[in-house]
């Protein structure tokens, strides 16, 4: 890992640049990928997925009988601790709910919001290197907490065209039975335009390759949402001289190993301490089985010595990282002073890998510096509000030449006769 020590801020900017990620050779072939499935639908899946994973297959939905038979392969050790995750997850995901008021802004003006569901949802769960069962969890609790109508599910298939059982499992306990063996741009257009096989639907989930991501961008110009632009997995941690240096590369390396495209950060204020975690580094990456991504990762990176506070909370502040971990003896006032991070791990005991699995957070994130102008995903994301007014009489009296002012200052003369009308006539009770 490169190492600054006290560099001016003019070269932050150059300092904090993620690695960079060129998706404009990408957007025409993914482009032709999702107009083969809209136009063609399961036959462009299957033949999609012969021609990406190598592998027939016939039958894109994951049957019931499947579903049952993984639940029953997965261990019991695994089990117990998804059941953790699971209660956690639902514990903080479900006082997100929001509560809806009725306000009168003026004398006869009623004005209120109804928060409903957004009635189809699709989870996409990456397979790739790793199953991501988490996810599921992740992305299937809330949507199930905020009360989705119907949820799609779709993952890539292992070499064998099989679904990993402990995904199969998470979707079983939380009644996720639309589950289609299907991964990259292909799946999201097949949820973005529907198949003959994957129902359509009106909002997509997921992290996933940079295919996935272009493909997601590319649907929600068609009347398809999104979650969230999701890039490479991104930590930082501010350490001080309290942080244990074994700690701080152990949380360096569980996001290095995402891909070699991540990027970790390292700030700090105690000049012996980068020596420390570089020799902790390489001690711990010695029996890593995923070695050489993280290796790749780490040479994105950056450790940074700061001397002042100050500048410690701005710097990361201006990155925004996806995750920050502040290992300090003074967390909490650092924490409280942080305006730009998808989640924040406060104290040597919390490592990313608790808001990844466990401690109840969600770990669908914003990345690439999104932190500054958007949150980590939650029930609000499955759920839309609706805005509702009813103006009586006397409201309208007291609104009107408001109204038919600022339409007139517009040039907009018939949103003003919209309410002289009806001003004209509320004598006769016509309104």
């Amino acid at each position: 890992m490169e190492t600054y020590i006290n560099p001016s801020r003019d070269i932050w900017p150059e300092i904090l640049a993620r690695p960079e990620v060129d998706y404009s050779g990408l957007m025409s072939k993914v482009a032709g990928l999702l107009e083969k499935v809209k136009s063609e639908g399961d036959p462009a899946l299957i033949e999609l997925t012969r021609k990406f994973d190598g592998i027939e297959i016939p039958d894109l939905r994951v049957s019931k009988q499947e579903i049952v038979d993984a639940a029953k392969s997965v261990p019991r050790k695994l089990k117990n601790a998804i059941a953790l995750a699971r209660q956690n997850i639902e514990k903080f995901h479900s006082v997100q709910k929001t509560d809806d008021h009725l306000v009168v802004t003026t004398p006869g003006v009623k004005c209120w919001t109804r928060t409903v569901p957004v009635e189809r949802v699709g989870l996409y769960i990456p397979g790739g290197t790793a199953p991501l069962l988490s996810t599921v969890l992740m992305l299937g609790i809330p949507a199930r907490l905020a009360g989705c109508g119907e949820i799609v599910l779709c993952t890539p298939p292992d070499a064998d065209g099989k679904v990993h059982p402990a995904v199969l499992y998470c979707a079983k306990i939380l009644g996720i039975e639309k589950v289609f063996r299907v991964g990259g741009a292909q799946a999201i257009a097949a949820m973005a335009y529907g198949t003959q096989s994957i129902p359509k639907v009106d909002k997509i989930f997921g992290p996933g390759n940079r295919y996935v991501t272009v493909a997601k961008q590319l649907v929600s110009l068609e009347k398809v949402a999104i979650d969230l632009p999701a890039g490479p997995s991104e930590v930082a941690v501010i350490a001080d001289d309290t942080a244990d240096p074994a700690f701080v590369a152990a949380d360096l390396i569980a996001q290095a190993e995402h891909g070699p495209d991540s990027q970790v950060l390292l700030v700090c204020h105690d000049r012996s301490l980068p020596g420390a975690v570089q020799q902790e580094l390489d001690k711990q990456l010695a029996g890593l089985p995923r070695r050489d991504i993280a290796l790749q990762s780490l040479g994105n990176s950056r450790i940074i010595v700061l001397e002042k506070r100050e500048d410690i909370i701005g710097l990361v502040n201006e990155y925004a990282p996806e995750h920050l971990i502040i290992m300090c003896r003074d967390y909490g006032d650092i924490g409280i002073r942080i305006r730009n991070a998808g989640s924040v791990f406060m104290g040597a005991c919390t490592p990313v890998s608790a808001g990844d699995y466990a401690s109840g957070t969600n770990h669908t994130l914003p990345t690439g510096g999104y932190a500054r102008g958007q949150g980590g995903l939650g029930i609000p994301d499955f759920q839309k509000r609706i805005s509702f007014q009813e103006i009586s009489e006397e409201g309208l009296r007291n609104l009107g030449p408001a109204i038919v002012s600022m339409a007139m200052e517009e040039e907009l003369a018939g949103h003003a006769k919209a309410v002289e009308i009806r001003l004209s006539k509320i004598s006769d009770n016509s309104c």
